[in-house]
């Protein structure tokens, strides 16, 4: 797995005027491809008047999964440089989705491929991304007498609260980074005296 990724902040939309044509920027994070496709689909329908709705999308923490359509502009002017502005980025889970609205006034190839480009990247400023790193899932088992006051003091260190599962004892999943593993163990034992379980699962990302 990477260490890490960069991904859009939330969901969102920037618009950029180029010789009268308006190029509304639409993105969202998308976990998969399916995602990813709905959210096209939702953007199109939101704007049934406009003359194209060209879309890129990276899916994967390595970006094994990379799409991009052009709606109908000139093969390799649209979609593409929104993708290559993403990979650019490094920005994974996510798509872009641009609205044009034509304005009169061609661009030629040269112009279209730096206004999509340019709609994604201007986006991206405006809207914002995030980090997210490597995490070591941790599986943290305590009894009810000691489980809020262990939630709470998890959440005020800024551990990664995953979830809270309340049964015969309370289990609660915390995202790790690697190298912090033994010395949350170690703080464990002293917060709760010794009286909770750790155990290390697999690998995810979270917050960075």
């Amino acid at each position: 797995m990477r260490d890490g990724y960069v991904t859009v902040a939330g969901e969102g939309v920037h618009e950029t005027e180029v010789n009268r044509s308006r190029f509304l920027c639409a993105l969202a994070p998308a976990a998969t491809e399916q995602d990813a496709q709905a959210f096209i689909g939702r953007v199109r329908a939101l704007h049934p008047t406009a003359s194209h709705h060209c879309f890129a999308y990276v899916i994967g923490a390595d970006a094994a999964i990379q799409k991009a359509g052009d709606d109908g502009e000139p093969g390799g002017t649209a979609g593409l440089p929104m993708l290559q502005m993403l990979l650019r980025r490094e920005v994974r889970y996510a798509v872009a989705v641009v609205t044009r609205y034509f304005g009169g006034t061609k661009l030629g190839a040269g112009g279209l491929i730096r206004a999509y480009g340019g709609a994604v990247g201007a986006a991206l400023d405006v809207l914002g991304t995030v980090t997210r790193r490597r995490l070591r899932l941790a599986v943290v088992t305590v009894d009810h007498g000691r489980a809020g006051r262990l939630e709470n003091d998890l959440r005020a260190t800024g551990r990664d609260v995953r979830g809270v599962t309340y049964g015969a004892e309370v289990v609660i999943e915390v995202g790790l980074p690697e190298a912090e593993a033994e010395s949350f163990r170690a703080w464990l034992a002293g917060v709760t005296a010794g009286g909770a379980r750790l155990d290390l699962g697999g690998e995810t990302y979270g917050p960075g």
